[in-house]
Parts: C-alpha cells; structure tokens; sequence
C-alpha cells in the first residue's frame, strides 16, 4: 500500500512538474517572439532611409526618358497658430519598376487628418525621409516650397522664440559618399528657415559634416558641430573622426570659431605628447 502511495505521489508530482515546465516554455517562446519582433522593428527605424537617387543616375534615368523616384506629401502639420500656417513635408517614394516620367502621378488629396488635434499640433520635430517643405496658408490657399534644389533629409525641427519661428533642417545635397544615392550617409547642411523674414539661411563647410547643433542659451545663435572627413572617403564617421564646434550668428549669417587655434595646438600637442 505504501508503495501504491508513494507511486501515485511521484505520478502527480511529474504531473504538476511537467504542467509547470510546460507553462515555463510557453511563456519563454512568447517571450522569445517579442524579442525578436521589436528588435526588428528596431532594426527597421534605424536602418538608413534609402534617399534620393544621385545626379549621375537621374542623368541616366532622364535619357531614357524614365524615373524611379514619386513624390509623397505627407499630413499637413500645424506651425503658427496664430496666422494657420502649416507646413507639409514632401516625401517621396521609390518604384518597385522605372516607369515613363511622362506617366501619370498619383495626386495628394487632403483628409480629415489635415485638422489636427490641439493637444498634437505643437511639436519639437517631425521624423521621415523627406525631401522638400511647402508653407501652405489655408486661410487664402497660399503656397511655397522650401527648396529649389533636389535635396534629402529626415528631420524638421522646429523652435519658437516669441513672434519668431525657425524650421531647421540637416540636409544632404550632393553624393559625396558615391555609392549613387543623396541620403544621410553625405555630407550636409543646416538649413534654417524664418517665418517672420520669410528667408532660409544656409550653413555649413565645403568638405564637413554638419554634425549637431544647440540654440546658446537665450539666443537665436547657435553652436555648430562639424565632422571632419579625415580620410577623404566623403563621409563622416563619428567614432573615429573628429569633430569642430564653430558659432553661428542669426543675424549677420556669420560663421566664427569658439576654440582659438592656439589653444587647440596646446590641446593636440598635450594629447601627443610632444608637449609637456
């Protein structure tokens, strides 16, 4: 009888032990999917947008009289609330097959999303592969581009200083990197576009990377990050390429180091070690 008992004890201890592994499995596969899911939905966002197509491949795709690239706007985002102006982003959208350039193109139509909510109409940026703004005033149907060259970036900021509001935008406009495409692997610019003045200032340094910037404390004028390019290959590598910080002044467009040279020597020759 004993054994009897001690059978049917160790029958429903692998049971419940069996049940209890088998539990721990489904949850750990479950686990393992989730992982797995926003990892790649990581690796989507931050994989490189794709950009757009270089001079010397729109030269190509013109003599055969076709094109691979569509623009794309997207929604309509609230900018001055207080004159309703908006700016729209303009996308674009590369073909699966080049078609004609004399074909039709899919036209933009607005939607109930072009009024925004309140609570979403003011924001710090606006994240995409873009490659033009429109400034469109609903209130007389007026509108402007932002662009007159074929530029790529995919980021708008947007800062507000009292009746001033500024559009800054880090773009690409030539391959320096020559791999066929304009994207965020080249060099790029600082754009900054003014709503009161209605102008775009551009910065940047022929052969550098604008690499980061930060508005001075209240002020209009920023602090520039460049990337130099130290082995010619047209491209900034931020871990072992440096970087310069220069002064930008809003008003006069002008371009002055912070780091005086003497100093920097001082600095270089300290980190060598030819100075002690």
């Amino acid at each position: 009888m004993k054994i009897d008992k001690v059978k049917n004890y160790n029958q429903k201890l692998l049971a419940v032990l069996g049940t209890i592994g088998a539990i721990f499995l489904v949850v750990a596969l479950i686990a393992f999917i989730s992982i797995v899911i926003q990892e790649h939905r990581r690796s989507s966002y931050n994989a490189p947008e794709t950009g757009i197509l270089s001079d010397e491949k729109i030269e190509k795709l013109q003599k055969e009289n076709k094109r691979e690239q569509v623009i794309s706007y997207e929604t309509p985002k609230l900018i001055d609330t207080l004159n309703s102006i908006y700016i729209i982003p303009v996308s674009h959208k590369t073909l699966n097959e080049k078609e004609n350039i004399n074909g039709l193109l899919n036209a933009y139509s607005y939607s109930e999303e072009f009024y925004e909510k309140p609570d979403s109409r003011y924001s710090d940026g606006f994240y995409g592969a873009f490659n033009n703004i429109i400034i469109f005033n609903p209130n007389n149907g007026n509108n402007k581009k932002l662009f007159e060259r074929r530029v790529n970036f995919n980021d708008i900021k947007t800062e507000y200083f009292g009746k001033e509001i500024l559009l800054l935008i880090k773009a690409s406009e030539k391959d320096t990197y020559k791999d066929g495409v304009i994207n965020l692997k080249d060099f790029k610019s600082l754009y900054i576009y003014s709503f009161s003045q209605k102008k775009m200032q551009k910065v940047g340094i022929d052969g550098m990377d604008v690499y980061n910037y930060k508005f001075i404390n209240n002020s209009q004028d920023l602090i520039i990050g460049f990337g130099i390019d130290k082995n010619d290959d047209g491209q900034y590598e931020e871990y072992n390429e440096p970087t310069l910080i220069k002064k930008y002044d809003f008003e006069s467009g002008q371009l002055t180091d912070i780091i005086d040279k003497k100093t920097s020597s001082d600095l270089q020759k300290t980190l060598e070690g030819t100075q002690k």
